[in-house]
């Protein structure tokens, strides 16, 4: 050892006699290829394990690798001999010792080209340590000792992560001292160590550490390359993460989060058949309703993301249904939480209506049944204020208004069902108001809508429903039928009313009437074969089932309309197995000529619906 190495010992408050003696170990070690070094680095063994500990605290009270090299330079020489020397790295305690004398070295942040060339050294030891070749010194000694290489690589990788899930678990040592070497550089050493092991099930309690460590300095930040091979491993379903550990994913990786929101949308729009019996589960699954109930930011953006796909779909059901399932998902994961961890709704919709909020919010089965009217009435009442002031405001300001309030209406499209059964038993004076709810939620905007004809329309095909289903027996009246095929059926050239909006009528009538089932399932049977709109009623029916399994609805109105779901279930099955219309190949059509997304004017961006945000 040459003095200045001595003296560089000395200073660091290490024996230069025992540095300059291990120093020369190593040296004369080298690989351990005979059999008196073999022998020497077992007998060593012990006492070796004392220095490397010894080391390894004196190491973070250096302030930088450029430092710590300037101090005990000998180290990167000591370090990457015992590195190749197997009898040191079988050793389980000698090997998590060099482990972390590597990491502590590793500089998050390289300002020289020295530490640049020190972190690439240490990647590749650290590489070398967890993936020998099966033909190194290390396995010939292995398989001397009749130990399975692959049970050896297991224990030592468990024994790694354990090392280091210990270690990031530590606080943050700079708020205690600034001036000592803050205990966070450990912490993108261990990432940018596990990026190629991601995939490797014994990593993931390290995986989840690193991912839900807090942030409390500027050192404490991820590697970029295990963020994104962590993403890349849980989209394609090769790690296993806790839940929490994958929503602090989606809080660090803004692409991560993106990419399951798309994820789960291709889910449902790939197999709209499911839909929407397994909708809840398939959402639930996904975690996201969790991750927004902790996190509003991720909220505001799985939010935009629906609102850009709302927006260019066409008026696509089973978009609409999967908002307004997953809505039902995050307020109950938002109910399930402490008090304390809560915030204010408005902060989870700070675009909408204010005065709209919480009457929406509220959940149908919250409320009486006696107060549904009321209730509804006012929501309409509101809404349609918010269409006339619309009309009154330049520029997109109103419009803006009106789209954020029939997003939350789509969001809680439990209260448009609602209407749909209140109007089986409303009076003629008292369905105006209902019927323009479901006017405005299936055609958002009077722009190209001609919303007055359509509710002229829509209140035409309610007459007429109404008049079949008050009669008591057959046989049902050929020429009204006939009227009500034709109201039902788009016509060219004219406004016609949206094929849902008329299904859910239809349906709701032939649920919730108290007219015989023999009669329901005959009109139901004539008027949907004729306008087409078999795979629409098949829609309803499964909304309205859905809806009654959560409501809890009253025993007496689950015993009358149990069975009549199930029958019409089964007349509208049949004639789905018959249908050869091409709604099978371009499924959830819309009847205006001109899509949603143009009929809402966009060039001037609606405020909350940018999805350019960051967590």
């Amino acid at each position: 050892m040459s003095q200045a190495q001595t003296q560089a010992g000395s200073m660091a408050g290490l024996k230069p006699q025992e540095v300059a003696f291990w120093l020369g170990k190593a040296v004369e070690w080298g690989q351990a290829e005979s059999p008196d070094t073999q022998r020497d680095t077992c007998l060593h063994m012990g006492p070796l394990r004392a220095f490397l500990q010894l080391l390894l605290t004196h190491i973070p009270t250096w302030s930088s690798t450029t430092e710590t090299m300037r101090t005990v330079p000998f180290i990167g020489q000591f370090l990457g001999r015992l590195c190749w020397n197997p009898y040191v790295t079988a050793d389980a305690e000698s090997r998590s010792l060099l482990f972390q004398s590597l990491w502590s070295l590793y500089s998050e942040e390289p300002h020289n080209a020295v530490e640049r060339k020190a972190n690439q050294w240490i990647r590749n030891l650290l590489c070398q340590l967890a993936t020998e070749e099966e033909d190194s010194a290390t396995y010939v000694l292995l398989k001397h000792m009749g130990l399975p290489p692959k049970e050896y690589n297991l224990k030592v990788l468990r024994k790694m992560v354990w090392l280091l899930v210990e270690e990031v678990g530590e606080s943050c040592s700079s708020l205690a001292d600034p001036n000592q070497r803050c205990s966070c550089d450990s912490v993108l050493a261990a990432s940018v160590a596990c990026v190629p092991l991601v995939t490797c099930p014994e990593t993931a309690p390290l995986i989840g550490a690193l991912l839900q460590r807090p942030v409390t300095c500027d050192k404490a930040a991820l590697s970029q390359d295990f963020l994104d091979a962590v993403s890349s491993a849980y989209s394609r379903k090769c790690v296993s993460l806790e839940a929490q550990a994958v929503v602090s994913l989606w809080c660090h990786s803004l692409a991560s989060l993106e990419g399951a929101v798309m994820s789960l949308l291709d889910s449902v729009l790939s197999n709209p058949a499911s839909i929407p019996h397994n909708l809840e589960h398939t959402i639930t699954h996904s975690l996201l309703p969790k991750a927004c109930s902790q996190h509003g930011s991720i909220f505001l953006i799985v939010n935009d993301i629906f609102r850009s796909m709302l927006v260019q779909v066409e008026g696509n059901q089973t978009v609409l249904s999967l908002i307004h399932t997953f809505t039902l998902c995050f307020l109950r994961e938002l109910a399930a939480m402490q008090p304390q961890e809560c915030v204010s709704l408005k902060a989870f919709f700070p675009h909408t209506p204010q005065s709209l909020l919480a009457p929406l919010l509220t959940h149908p089965s919250d409320m009486a049944q006696e107060a549904w009217p009321e209730h509804l009435a006012w929501v309409t009442a509101s809404l349609q204020r918010l269409t006339e002031e619309e009309e009154e405001e330049e520029g997109n300001r109103g419009q803006c208004g009106v789209f954020e309030a029939w997003f939350l209406l789509v969001q809680c499209a439990n209260w448009v069902e609602v209407a749909s059964q209140l109007l089986v038993s409303a009076r003629p004076q008292d369905c105006g108001p209902l019927l323009w709810l479901l006017t405005f939620y299936h055609h958002p905007t009077n722009q190209g809508h001609h919303r007055t004809q359509q509710l002229v329309a829509a209140r035409a095909v309610w007459d007429h429903l109404r008049s079949l289903f008050l009669l008591s027996a057959p046989p049902l009246p050929a020429d009204q039928l006939q009227l009500l095929v034709e109201l039902m059926s788009a016509v060219p050239q004219q406004p016609s009313l949206d094929s849902l909006l008329v299904a859910s009528l239809l349906v709701n009538f032939a649920v919730f009437s108290h007219n015989p089932l023999s009669g329901a399932r005959e009109i139901v049977h004539m008027v949907v074969q004729q306008s087409g709109l078999v795979r629409e009623a098949v829609c309803v029916l499964n909304m309205v089932e859905l809806r009654l399994n959560r409501e809890r609805s009253s025993c007496s109105l689950t015993d009358r309309v149990k069975p009549r779901t199930r029958a019409l279930h089964d007349t509208l099955t049949h004639m789905a197995q018959h249908d050869t219309h091409t709604h099978m190949v371009q499924h959830d059509t819309h009847t205006d000529t001109q899509p949603l997304w143009q009929r809402w004017d966009t060039h001037t961006a609606v405020p909350g619906c940018s999805t350019n945000q960051t967590l």
